[in-house]
């Protein structure tokens, strides 16, 4: 018999510049992760082996973020030893993946309690240092048609007939959207102050935000992806011996319309009815649904439309009985593409910003939006939400939540 599973809390620390200036380049991603495990322990006065697993999700797992940080981030932070941990990778879904694998675990009955989450210091560790077959054995990247993850957005509005003004709107308002929730708070309740090794605040509120963008100055932006689509590599060769029907690549995206290169984690508490009772917690939501999905590797970034497709398919849903939704913002075009396909507004869609304004910490992201559409739920008193990413080499993950 399949139990109910409830999320109880839902946590993330700020977002900081990925670069060598940015607020918490000097922090590592164990104790990042560390951190955050701490204020969930804190918050749900966890005492003991409270839960069965801590499942982190991050994605280039070289150096610091290598041999099982999931494990590393429990030793170092003030959970139980008898707590072991799962590190996970699902490109840029591994957070969610991890949220999702552990609704799974206590849905089957594996255990009744998890900390689900993930972390990614990209000022620390650079996007690509780790290596992935995909984009370096030839033998693969040339039979399935490899291109950068910004080419691919551009392929998409190539193929879907997005303009340039279209995207850099989306990038004005998702900045205009994530001013607006800091200045109203909204997301008080969920993020965390990261402090230093003496215990100083260092940052309390996401860093890498531009709030004064106007479609002017996004206008003086050179798109970031010709020069390696047109001159050297020349990936848009790759791409149009795949789509020949598509004349030429149209480049579109540039850093303000394509998600900000951050640091941060996230992390989300769940569990069954018994777990909540055992700690005297209160559910917030219920995991309705989870999927994932596999697509076209080229043009990759295609996944949440799918992925959506499939879980309200399994679950016997319409678009229609989605009340919010966060389509994580990697490129403006896979934002563009899934209000497209399936004909919902935009004032249903990352309503308080989303990755071209805070930035996108790949590990970490999944479990960010599913905390921010929950928060959001609750502000507006909406009653189901979905929350999806594309996923690097062509992938789609979902997760559908309900109030309780």
């Amino acid at each position: 018999m399949t139990q109910d599973v409830y999320i109880y809390d839902a946590l993330r620390t700020p977002r900081g510049k990925g670069r060598k200036d940015g607020a918490l380049h000097e922090v590592t991603s164990l104790r990042l992760s560390a951190q955050t495990l701490n204020a969930v322990k804190e918050r749900n006065n966890l005492e003991g082996h409270a839960v069965e697993d801590v499942i982190w999700g991050n994605v280039t797992q070289v150096m610091e973020q290598g041999g099982c940080l999931a494990r590393s981030a429990v030793l170092a932070s003030d959970l139980d030893e008898r707590i072991p941990g799962l590190a996970i990778n699902r490109f840029c879904a591994s957070g969610m993946e991890a949220v999702n694998l552990a609704a799974n675990q206590v849905k089957g009955g594996a255990g009744n309690g998890y900390i689900a989450g993930g972390v990614e210091m990209m000022g620390r560790v650079a996007m690509g240092s780790d290596g992935a077959a995909i984009a370096v054995d030839p033998t693969l990247a040339m039979e399935k048609y490899f291109v950068p993850q910004g080419i691919s957005a551009d392929i998409i509005a190539t193929e879907f007939g997005f303009s340039r003004d279209e995207a850099d709107q989306l990038g004005m308002q998702s900045q205009q959207r994530a001013a607006r929730a800091w200045e109203e708070g909204r997301f008080d309740k969920s993020v965390i102050t990261v402090r230093d090794q003496n215990g100083l605040a260092i940052l309390d509120r996401d860093e890498y935000m531009r709030p004064q963008t106007d479609m002017q100055s996004l206008g003086g932006l050179n798109p970031a992806f010709q020069q390696m689509g047109e001159v050297m590599p020349g990936f848009d060769k790759v791409a149009l011996m795949k789509y020949p029907h598509l004349e030429r690549i149209n480049h579109i995206h540039h850093a303000g319309n394509s998600s900000g290169i951050v640091d941060g984690a996230a992390a989300v508490l769940i569990g069954n009815k018994e777990f909540g009772e055992q700690h005297g917690l209160k559910p917030r939501a219920r995991i309705r649904a989870t999927a994932k999905i596999g697509t076209d590797p080229t043009i990759m970034l295609t996944g949440p439309v799918p992925v959506t497709e499939k879980i309200l398919k399994d679950n016997g849903m319409t678009i229609g009985d989605i009340d919010l939704f966060e389509v994580n913002e990697a490129f403006a075009a896979v934002v563009l593409r899934f209000m497209q396909a399936f004909d919902v507004d935009d004032s249903k869609v990352n309503v308080n910003g989303g990755g071209i304004a805070m930035g996108h910490p790949l590990g970490a992201t999944g479990a960010m939006i599913i905390g921010i559409l929950l928060d959001e739920m609750e502000r507006a008193d909406k009653e189901v939400g979905l929350a999806t990413l594309c996923i690097a080499s062509g992938m789609g993950a979902a997760t559908i939540i309900e109030r309780v």
